[in-house]
């Protein structure tokens, strides 16, 4: 991202841009307009796992600060640059984005990323055929995610009140490889409001900056 206001050392974030976690860290700075280089680099890489002790991604560099996990660094980004805020100001608000983020985190993105689309990817990258009895036994736990999403956003077309939150922003790239994919494409089919919501908050200059390269050779 060129071009953005910023203050002190640059930001610095390594992961593929293909990862949702690493997406959603990314809409963070685009939403707050600050400059920062992404890394193209995979889990486990050097420059990673000097940062993280699991070698996940993602990790963000700014100055002598080096974090991993997309939380903290969010956090961390929120606290430092608080212009156009996406942390709730309000205890309750800010303790409902705090919970969806880890119900994102440790069961929708599993249901949803790690047990269903990423056996497409993977497949991919291996030049072979998708192991089509793996999608089908993970094809239940996600339909009921995005059962339990389509309640969650009806009200507001947000998860948490009437602002965009970082939970949206971790939801958003979470559901934008799924439009991709069949089965996921027709359990989104038929649910309206979820539709309605991708629909609307894809069309965030955020979301659109950090559409994913392709991945890193």
């Amino acid at each position: 991202m060129n071009g953005m206001t910023g203050s002190g050392a640059p930001i610095e974030i390594y992961g593929i841009s293909a990862s949702n976690f690493v997406r959603a860290v990314r809409i963070v700075c685009e939403e707050k307009q600050l400059a920062y280089t992404l890394h193209q680099v995979f889990p486990h890489a050097p420059e990673v796992t000097a940062i993280h002790p699991f070698g996940k991604i993602p990790v963000m560099r700014h100055g002598d600060v080096e974090l991993g996990e997309s939380k903290a660094i969010a956090t961390y980004l929120e606290r430092t640059f608080p212009q156009a805020p996406l942390f709730p100001a309000d205890t309750r608000g800010l303790a409902q984005m705090e919970q969806w983020f880890s119900l994102i985190n440790t069961v929708i993105d599993r249901a949803l990323i790690r047990e269903y689309a990423l056996e497409y990817v993977f497949a991919r990258l291996e030049k072979r055929e998708p192991n089509q009895i793996r999608i089908d036994a993970a094809v239940p736990a996600m339909q009921k995610q995005i059962e339990l999403l389509e309640g969650a956003v009806a009200d507001t077309g947000h998860l948490v009140g009437n602002n965009f939150t970082f939970a949206d922003a971790i939801l958003l790239a979470s559901l934008a490889p799924l439009y991709h994919l069949p089965e996921s494409a027709a359990a989104l089919a038929d649910a309206p409001n979820l539709r309605a919501y991708f629909t609307r908050h894809s069309e965030r200059p955020s979301f659109v900056a950090t559409t994913p390269d392709s991945l890193p050779s």
